[in-house]
């Protein structure tokens, strides 16, 4: 496992960040007392007022009585983390729940308090008779930091109603979507066209028996360091496939990579620490996860038991937000050259069309009957093909034919024909198609 690996393992941990603030606790405790003892025996003392000064008694009382308090805040954070948790679980979608868990302003909070806890202690801990002094100054410390934890109490509560609004988590998620496309594939323009890699060179690779690896555990493909693996197929003269996609569930002996003219076998487990498998699903490089949250929530909103299109209006908003993004940047190349224009990876990605599949057919499905949340989904194709090439309006049209043959499919009234009608005239103009207008209407 490389060190990047590994960072992104320890990030997205829930006892990264509490773990930290407790070793920070664990040091300033020392350090502060230290502070106290060298004051005490430089007689400084005398020159601070007495009001933040306290004998022995008192000091373990202050003491007692903060680390009392600040493990009931811990607590009731706990216990508010686990009614964010189960709401997500019974409202949206289990697949959500490590947005609430992996945010930096929960682990945060829950590792000041952690931290404020252990601090006290240990100052308790610390603060015994002594030839120096028989008064501290300690107590005032962890006043301070008492009054830091509770001002971050009263903004976890805040933090708490903000994200159990599902459109804020909507909005989370498809930043998180966002921020992965931006890292992980280029724009249309800036894109450099690579050598093609002709067919018949393809073929001619598919005679020769190629080595497969094969996975050592099961779960889910997190990550591939793509640049990593290009440098180690140079360094080896190899060409490598790859095998399964990222987010796929895998199973042990399951073939990860395929590789071409191989020699040196020692190599092999190189390759297998270029990819991340976790036994959870998370969005570093899989947009389609992503994309997956987005329409569970959507599911579980137009579901009997809910029943809320304004939510699911919400999410299909999202969708077409990420898509338009998607639509503007390359994704269709599978193969990777080095330098010399020789080929090294073969990686086949989803094309643009299986995106906007996996976004609206089981939307479409379960909420067939809805018209709010039909039109939401052609208004969001429109705004897809709206300021993209015509290879994605190209796209968009023909999964509208395919939308328009579910819409077929219902009894609409007239009130609601028209309604749609003129949604599937805004996508026919976006997508410069106004001549088939006609042909497609309800």
């Amino acid at each position: 496992m490389s060190f990047k690996q590994l960072v992104i393992i320890v990030r997205n941990s829930f006892w990264y960040l509490p773990t930290l603030y407790g070793i920070i606790a664990i040091a300033l405790a020392i350090i502060s007392m230290f502070i106290d003892r060298y004051l005490a025996s430089l007689t400084l003392y005398e020159q601070i007022p007495s009001v933040f000064l306290s004998d022995i008694n008192l000091s373990q009382t202050i003491l007692s009585a903060l680390a009392t308090s600040l493990l009931t805040m811990t607590t009731i954070t706990f216990s508010s983390i686990l009614v964010v948790l189960t709401t997500y679980l019974s409202q949206f979608s289990p697949r959500t729940l490590q947005n609430f868990i992996t945010d930096h302003h929960t682990q945060r909070v829950l590792g000041i308090f952690i931290g404020g806890f252990i601090y006290t202690v240990i100052l308790l801990l610390l603060v015994r008779e002594n030839d120096v002094s028989s008064t501290f100054i300690v107590p005032t410390f962890a006043i301070l930091v008492s009054f830091i934890c509770l001002g971050m109490f009263v903004f976890f509560i805040h933090h708490v109603t903000t994200w159990i609004k599902v459109s804020n988590l909507i909005f989370n998620i498809t930043s998180k979507t966002i921020t992965s496309i931006h890292q992980h594939y280029v724009n249309e323009e800036r894109y450099q066209e690579a050598p093609p890699w002709e067919s018949w060179e393809f073929e001619e690779l598919a005679t020769i028996q190629p080595l497969q690896l094969k996975s050592k555990k099961s779960g889910y493909i997190e990550y591939i360091e793509i640049e990593k693996l290009l440098q180690q197929a140079i360094k080896d003269n190899v060409i490598v496939k790859i095998e399964q996609d990222l987010g796929k569930y895998v199973d042990k002996d399951t073939p990860l990579f395929s590789i071409w003219h191989l020699t040196n076998k020692t190599h092999l487990p190189v390759y297998l620490s270029f990819m991340t498998i976790s036994s959870d699903q998370e969005p570093v490089q899989d947009v389609n996860f992503g994309l997956q949250k987005l329409v569970e929530i959507a599911l579980r909103a137009v579901s009997p038991g809910i029943n809320d299109p304004y939510t699911a209006i919400n999410s299909i908003n999202h969708l077409a937000k990420i898509l338009s993004l998607l639509g503007k940047k390359h994704l269709a190349t599978p193969y990777h050259f080095d330098r010399h224009h020789q080929l090294r990876i073969i990686f086949e990605k989803p094309a643009f069309e299986d995106y906007l599949y996996e976004s609206f057919y089981q939307i479409r499905y379960y909420a067939q009957e809805d018209v709010s949340v039909m039109a939401a989904i052609l208004k969001a194709l429109a705004f897809i093909a709206q300021g993209n090439s015509s290879v994605i309006k190209q796209s968009v049209w023909e999964f509208t034919l395919y939308i328009i043959e579910g819409l077929n499919r219902v009894d609409w009234l007239t009130k609601d024909r028209e309604f749609l009608n003129k949604k599937l005239y805004h996508i026919a103009k976006n997508c410069e198609k106004q001549k088939k207008a006609p042909s497609i209407l309800l």
